[in-house]
């Protein structure tokens, strides 16, 4: 099982291994120039297949010589091919990656056996795997979910379920979603979602939550990228979405939270 370690919160600069920076909503120059602004203030960014397929892998040696861990958000999904795309981001150093969690477990399974492998084989890091837990991007399994899970929500937390049987480090989930996939899995796994820049005048709507909210309900890691990307002083918004953070955590008297270790556990 991944191990835990345990830590108090309180101080903005433990939060911000919390906060992930997505870097599809520019160019590569802005995307690295954004890069070499926050490196030091959040703990991972974001690559999508936007920006993946705009510079490939390089980006993902550039954000690292720029001192940047990465989260790559490819949502591996064939069966066949899921187990060996990972093992090539786990060469690439990436901190976190993802894939579909659908109801195939061997899937799952394979991959993270696949990394421990290579980890083990070649002494590298090895990096987070998440699945994804949500309907939107279930594509052709969510007739199959339907047929055994109920309701929506019920597939959600079902998906959450077989990530966490799975010994997936976490799941990806939508912001309204967060609170139910925490009761279905405790602690096995944890949580990232996305998030607005703050609390106010967002949450009237169910997909739009702030980051005090977020943390409140049981996320452990915050997604952020038009917030950062769309402000005039991202450095200032980035310190601004951590006091925001802090205050969920104050407010909901959890001074400190399980996070995984810097080096997954190999199991």
């Amino acid at each position: 099982m991944t191990e835990y370690w345990r830590f108090s919160l309180s101080r903005q600069s433990l939060l911000k291994e919390r906060l992930i920076v997505e870097l599809d909503h520019g160019p590569r120059r802005e995307a690295l120039a954004m890069v070499e602004c926050l490196a030091r203030y959040v703990g991972m960014f974001k690559v999508g297949k936007h920006s993946f397929l705009q510079s490939g892998p390089e980006l993902i040696r550039d954000i690292r010589k720029r001192g940047g861990e990465v989260f790559l958000d490819l949502k591996f999904h064939t069966p066949r091919f899921a187990a060996r795309a990972a093992v090539e981001a786990t060469r690439l150093g990436v901190k976190m990656f993802d894939l579909h969690a659908g109801h195939c477990v061997e899937m799952m399974e394979r991959t993270r056996q696949e990394v421990n492998r290579v980890c083990h084989h070649d002494g590298l890091r090895r990096p987070y795997i998440v699945a994804i837990a949500m309907l939107a991007g279930m594509n052709g399994y969510s007739d199959q979910c339907s047929a055994h899970c109920g309701s929506p929500p019920d597939q959600i937390a079902s998906l959450a379920r077989l990530a966490a049987d799975a010994s997936m480090d976490g799941v990806v989930t939508s912001p309204c979603q967060v609170s139910r996939v925490r009761a279905a899995c405790g602690r096995r796994v944890m949580i990232l979602t996305s998030a607005t820049a703050s609390d106010d005048g967002w949450c009237d709507h169910p997909e739009r939550v702030g980051p005090a909210a977020a943390v409140r309900s049981g996320a452990d890691y915050l997604m952020l990228g038009k917030p950062v990307w769309n402000a005039s002083d991202p450095l200032r918004m980035v310190r601004e979405v951590l006091r925001e953070m802090d205050r969920g955590v104050r407010s909901a008297q959890r001074s400190s939270l399980a996070l995984f270790s810097e080096r997954p556990a190999l199991n």
